[in-house]
């Protein structure tokens, strides 16, 4: 019987904590590393160089302006995840890839309007429909 029992790593054993116990403080060690990358070098593995080369200022502003909105949404579904148990890691493994390639679209839409010397049109005013008197 006793050759069934699960080894221990000695370390483990000394300590008095078991393997998988191990694993998982390992893994939330390598998930929290995750949450600092951010805008790095390391995000532009993230998106083609080449992809908004091709597109005018008008439409950069739109894409600029969707990816700002789906950053700043998925930036709060993290920030809600991350108030539950374990909720760094949570929001990190769900949605902490998507949140990196979105910032890493968007700062590659900022580097391309920069690069296209683009300006923001104006907002179009907006006119009040005409008043109509009652007699």
């Amino acid at each position: 019987m006793s050759d069934r029992l699960p080894v221990l790593h000695p370390i483990a054993k000394h300590f008095g904590i078991c393997v998988p116990g191990v694993a998982l403080i390992a893994a939330s060690a390598l998930l929290a590393g995750c949450a600092g990358m951010g805008d790095g070098a390391a995000s532009g593995a993230f998106v083609d160089p080449a992809k908004y080369e091709l597109y005018d200022c008008k439409q950069l502003e739109t894409e600029r302006a969707s990816l700002e909105s789906q950053s700043r949404d998925m930036r709060g579904r993290m920030d809600k995840a991350e108030t539950g148990v374990g909720g760094a890691v949570v929001s990190q493994a769900v949605y902490g890839t998507d949140y990196v390639k979105l910032r890493a679209r968007l700062k590659l839409a900022n580097q391309t309007w920069d690069r296209n010397r683009c300006v923001a049109s104006a907002p179009t005013p907006v006119t009040p429909p005409p008043l109509v008197r009652r007699r």
